[in-house]
């Protein structure tokens, strides 16, 4: 009874090994929508002001690898401190099609593949962060940690996480 309990704790302790020895960057779900990429670093001085500032130009990228249509009603973007915003509306993609979740205020249209946070503050924090994205029923989609120093290596300020 002692071996086989010694010879369970080796295993399962193995396995535990090799799963924290896995890149935590990244979690891979079976899920249609996929973070595509992220503009953390808008281009210019950071301004979150609504009137003048540049909120609009950090945006994330969502795309829909499956051949069925998906509607982005009830999905959720989350980053590590908890910012959040959720897709109260219908947004429909289509297979291959994508979306920019913009910061700012601005009129959401499927035309131009975009929908507004309606938040003028920076939710991506420059220096490195985590991005979290999860279907209505609250299971996870995609997620992605980033780093400028790790991640951005031409330094624009966009890292690119599935084509």
């Amino acid at each position: 009874m002692r071996i086989r309990i010694l010879a369970t704790t080796a295993v399962a302790a193995g396995a535990l090994a090799a799963l924290s020895a896995a890149p935590a960057q990244a979690t891979e779900y079976s899920s249609a929508l996929k973070i595509k990429g992220i503009q953390y670093d808008a281009p210019g001085r950071d301004s979150n002001s609504c009137r003048t500032g540049n909120t609009k130009e950090e945006y994330l990228t969502i795309k829909n690898y499956s051949r069925t249509t998906v509607n982005l009603k009830g999905y959720l973007v989350k980053d590590k401190a908890g910012n959040r915003f959720q897709f109260t509306a219908n947004h429909y993609l289509q297979y291959g099609d994508y979306v920019k979740l913009r910061g700012g205020n601005g009129t959401d249209s499927d035309a131009n593949n975009v929908v507004y946070r309606d938040n003028c503050n920076f939710m991506w924090n420059n220096d490195g962060d985590t991005i979290y994205l999860y279907k209505p029923s609250g299971a996870g989609a995609d997620s992605h940690a980033y780093t400028k120093a790790r991640d951005d290596r031409d330094g624009n300020g966009y890292i690119t996480y599935h084509n």
